[in-house]
């Protein structure tokens, strides 16, 4: 059995890795999960997965009471590390799972990446950490799973990813409504189930900013080899074009428990029996369109910031936090989390050749920045 850890393991991400452990008994054996504050359900799993380590930042003494002999409460930073996992599953929000990545990699751990902060802020300085020490790096989220999957031996010939995005639940909408839609307008996505943090960014397309920076790490490309397409289907998940003008493109319903699957068991595909499967003739046309920038400006926005190189990512994943707060307190409006975070951002000096703590130092001033300009109670 392979050894799995999951950081995050009460959140959307970590919910579907133990769906797919529950697919597939006598495959996996949870090592340790770890959550923030829902120790409810994190009691749940432990009850259910019966790991050996659990960490839970906040949580009653009712809790501590009701784990079981077996089981340690630890910090999130000795679960990265356990003698018996072979891969850790990094599903938190924020930089919670930078240090853990990182002491993981050092161990010679694999890692099932669905943390894009960790890969934004740390940037080639974690591809490189991992290459030290022969680390395997998988990405979970759809967009750079296809294109992991797409690249597999063909790695030199790249020409271009296209990384493809649903537009999310204001495609459609005019311009000139966008003030009005709330924060549970924002959380519609029209194809997945996700998150309040994410269905945001994917609604303002920071997420997809976030992707692209992403992908610039993890697959070594310049920035001008990455463009985003508009597929409101969310059938193609990426589409990676070669230099002898050829394509290949990875297509599925959209169901985030195949890319988890596919990090989980590389390289092996087993049949998984509970997932929809795409089929052309029901599916219907598939449909592309070039990204609005006047109706997305985080997008650019974003990759401004993040082609500055430092902390300039870092802070920038924290005031994008800090704005979505904002937004989801009902502090400003959805065309002001764009403003307020160039706001912030104007504020910043970044530091060249980072450590760690200042990375999660430029994250953390990132957020206080955008909860001081909105009036956000920390």
């Amino acid at each position: 059995m392979k050894g799995l850890s999951i950081l995050g393991s009460t959140g959307s991400v970590g919910v579907q890795t133990l769906d797919i452990i529950r697919t597939y008994p006598g495959k996996f054996d949870v090592i340790g999960i770890a959550a923030n504050s829902n120790y409810e359900t994190l009691a749940q799993q432990v009850h259910e997965f019966s790991p050996s380590l659990v960490s839970c930042n906040y949580f009653p003494k009712i809790f501590e009471e009701s784990l079981p002999k077996t089981t340690k409460l630890c910090p999130m930073n000795e679960i990265a590390k356990a003698k018996d996992m072979d891969m850790l599953v990094t599903a938190t929000t924020g930089y919670a799972s930078l240090i853990p990545t990182f002491q993981a990699i050092e161990h010679g751990k694999s890692i099932a990446i669905a943390n894009k902060e960790s890969v934004i802020m740390a940037g080639q300085y974690l591809i490189d950490y991992a290459r030290e020490h022969k680390a395997s790096l998988f990405p979970i989220d759809s967009e750079p799973s296809a294109i992991w999957q797409c690249l597999r031996g063909e790695e030199s010939s790249i020409h271009r990813l296209i990384i493809t995005a649903s537009g999310g639940p204001f495609r459609d909408t005019p311009l000139k409504q966008m003030e009005r839609v709330s924060p549970s307008d924002a959380l519609r996505h029209p194809t997945w189930t996700m998150g309040a943090k994410i269905s945001v960014d994917s609604a303002t397309m920071m997420n997809k900013a976030f992707e692209v920076i992403e992908a610039k790490w993890l697959f070594g490309v310049e920035w001008d080899q990455i463009d985003v397409t508009i597929h409101p289907e969310s059938i193609v998940h990426s589409i990676v074009e070669f230099q002898d003008g050829s394509s290949k493109s990875q297509m599925s319903h959209p169901d985030m428990r195949l890319p988890i699957q596919h990090a989980l068991f590389y390289p092996k595909r087993p049949l998984n029996p509970n997932v929809t499967r795409y089929v052309p003739s029901v599916a219907g046309n598939l449909t592309f369109q070039d990204l609005e920038p006047e109706r997305y400006p985080c997008f650019n926005m974003a990759l401004n910031f993040a082609k500055r190189g430092g902390t300039w990512p870092s802070a920038l994943c924290g005031a994008d936090e800090g704005a979505v707060q904002a937004f989801l307190s009902g502090k400003i409006s959805f065309p002001e989390i764009p403003q307020v975070i160039e706001s912030a951002l104007k504020f910043y000096q970044s530091k060249n050749e980072p450590s760690l703590e200042q990375l999660t130092e430029a994250f953390d001033w990132g957020v206080k920045k955008v909860r001081d300009l909105s009036g956000v109670e920390a």
